[in-house]
């Protein structure tokens, strides 16, 4: 039988890099220019991870023309360099690293735009430890992550799935969609419990524990 390379996706905010300065000031932007009152910061909180149109829609009630109003708002501002307000997790990198040093194929999957997305990771020089970037499109067709997944999947079906690495229960549902598990990253937003709750198969309270349990998935 010829070898199949194992392939781990990764989300990418909340995951790979701490997005949350650049998408809270986005999301601030967004409501003040509908006349809404500040955010909480749960409400800020609960913005990281899901699409942006579900997000507004859920997190502030907003409906029709009024979430397009939202997200034009917000990403005319992120766009403009909010975007770039990114740090990545320590331990990232070096976790990585030790994936493709051990023969692993490394995909994103993530709800963010798919140019935002490479965008990010060019900055933050993490863009070549990546097979390929899959997102959500700008007219909003494709934002779910069970659909992100599923390009992820299509684009190297050479390669053995093994889990998708994600913080929020979004990621958790997305990728069992495609009989997938997730192994959750502690360390993101989400938090142990959220995860745990979705069905998470494993949880890495850091960047250095996933290796461990993605062979213990894989074994």
């Amino acid at each position: 039988m010829p070898y199949r390379p194992s392939l781990v996706l990764f989300d990418l905010d909340g995951t790979l890099v701490d997005s949350t300065p650049g998408i809270w000031d986005s999301v601030r932007v967004a409501a003040a220019g509908l006349g809404l009152p500040p955010p909480t910061p749960a409400q800020l909180r609960a913005m990281v991870g899901p699409p942006l149109q579900d997000g507004f829609a859920t997190v502030f009630g907003l409906r029709g023309a009024d979430v397009h109003r939202a997200v034009t708002a917000y990403r005319a501002h992120y766009s403009a360099g909010a975007l770039l307000d990114v740090a990545v997790y320590d331990g990232v990198p070096g976790l990585l690293r030790d994936l493709r040093a051990g023969g692993a194929v490394l995909a994103v999957a993530t709800s963010k735009p798919q140019p935002f997305a490479v965008r990010v990771l060019s900055h933050v020089g993490l863009l070549r430890a990546f097979a390929s970037v899959h997102g959500a499109t700008l007219d909003g067709a494709v934002r779910h992550k069970d659909q992100v997944v599923a390009a992820a999947l299509a684009a190297h079906p050479a390669a053995r799935p093994v889990a998708l690495v994600g913080d929020r229960e979004h990621d958790v549902l997305g990728a069992a969609a495609h009989g997938l598990p997730c192994v959750g990253a502690g360390w993101g937003p989400g938090g142990p419990a959220e995860l745990t709750a979705a069905g998470a198969a494993a949880v890495a309270a850091l960047p250095g524990d996933v290796p461990a349990a993605l062979a213990a998935l894989d074994g």
